[in-house]
């Protein structure tokens, strides 16, 4: 049922799928507690609200409240985005809300209509200091202690700083990068942010990725937790339906990041979970490339049975350098996963500021370590 309600169907073929799944007992809280885990909460609600025939009123209303909480805690996240916003606005520091609630209004058109979470903003790395002062001023706090030439590493191979707030822990991540380094896709947000569009969100306009742009963000992302949440993939079914994409474009630069195999699996498995279309200026590549549509079965598979993935194991970092379809990217992946040091290095062994390149040799020895006890 959670599929057919996130499902990018014409609401009558969603609806008669949504009533044919009911005809089974269905476990409405097992449903909820799924859709909760998955970010679909508020996609579930909109496709269930119209369907007073398939679910009965005490859980209709258990399901609205689940929206309503959503509902209250986006208008906050608002608030304090907007907050931000203002603040970093009065000192001519350019940033770029790109997930949360930009997101909800350039694909869904609603901020309520997407489970809300922390709010992300993309910045030049060279604004993070006054970024930093800023926020600190206003009540954040964050919980990374790093040494001035700690710091300096950290800019080179990490990629965001979190803050906690007053309504909660890591409520704000600040982003010069799109993913730790080793990680070895190396975005240009500089032209991101040329490329940027406005969105309105609570009537307050602000600049956000382009759609081209977002498709490789979001596959790219979605990538690096293996599509364990169908909230990932539903966004990239909203982007596919979007008029004007400049797929050829995406196709092209996917190319160039080495990430063509992410983006042909993503939205290999909008198109096969959720009945996305594909995009027919690509159609072909995608469905030619037999080792994406393998990816594809095989990812379904563990989404469906709910299987559990360690992202600190061997397992995990050996199929994020088999996902990369060019030998070249994969030894960088490799190369940069062994030898780029980050806090959990920085604070397992203290050296002295002159010994900080040894870290690396330290971060080889916990890798090692960690493979010894598999």
């Amino acid at each position: 049922m959670l599929l057919a309600a996130c499902s990018a169907l014409p609401s009558s073929e969603k609806h008669a799928r949504i009533c044919a799944a009911t005809q089974a007992p269905t476990r409405w809280t097992a449903l909820f507690h799924l859709a909760e885990q998955h970010g679909v909460t508020c996609l579930l609600h909109q496709a269930l609200s119209t369907l007073d025939e398939v679910i009965p009123p005490t859980e209709m209303r258990s399901l609205s409240q689940r929206y309503q909480a959503n509902l209250h805690k986006a208008l906050l996240t608002a608030r304090e985005l907007i907050r931000i916003l203002d603040s970093l606005d009065s000192l001519s520091i350019e940033v770029m809300p790109y997930k949360g609630l930009a997101l909800a209004e350039s694909l869904y058109g609603d901020l309520a209509a997407r489970q809300s979470g922390d709010i992300d903003l993309l910045i030049h790395v060279r604004d993070l200091p006054r970024i930093k002062a800023s926020v600190l001023n206003f009540g954040y706090t964050t919980n990374l202690k790093l040494s001035a030439k700690e710091e300096q590493a950290y800019l080179i191979s990490g990629y965001e700083c979190s803050f906690d707030g007053a309504a909660g822990k890591n409520l704000l991540e600040v982003q010069w990068a799109l993913q730790p380094r080793f990680y070895a896709v190396d975005f240009h947000l500089d032209g991101m942010f040329r490329r940027a569009v406005s969105v309105t969100v609570a009537g307050r306009e602000m600049k956000t990725p382009s759609p081209e742009d977002l498709a490789l963000v979001l596959s790219v992302h979605a990538a690096k937790h293996m599509w364990t949440r169908l909230i990932w993939i539903c966004d990239i079914a909203r982007l596919v339906e979007l008029p004007g994409v400049d797929w050829e474009w995406i196709a092209s630069q996917a190319c160039t990041l080495g990430i063509s195999r992410i983006l042909r699996v993503t939205i290999l498995l909008a198109h096969r979970l959720l009945n996305a279309s594909l995009p027919a200026a690509i159609k072909n590549e995608i469905l030619n490339d037999h080792t994406a549509r393998d990816w594809t079965r095989s990812i379904g598979e563990k989404m469906m049975d709910g299987s559990i993935i360690d992202f600190e194991s061997w397992n995990y970092f050996r199929s994020m350098m088999r996902l990369r379809e060019r030998l070249s990217d994969q030894a960088k992946f490799l190369w940069r996963l062994a030898s780029t040091p980050g806090p959990s290095e920085w604070q397992s062994i203290r050296l002295p500021e002159p010994l900080l390149p040894f870290y690396r040799l330290v971060r080889l020895w916990r890798l090692v370590a960690r493979l010894l006890r598999i």
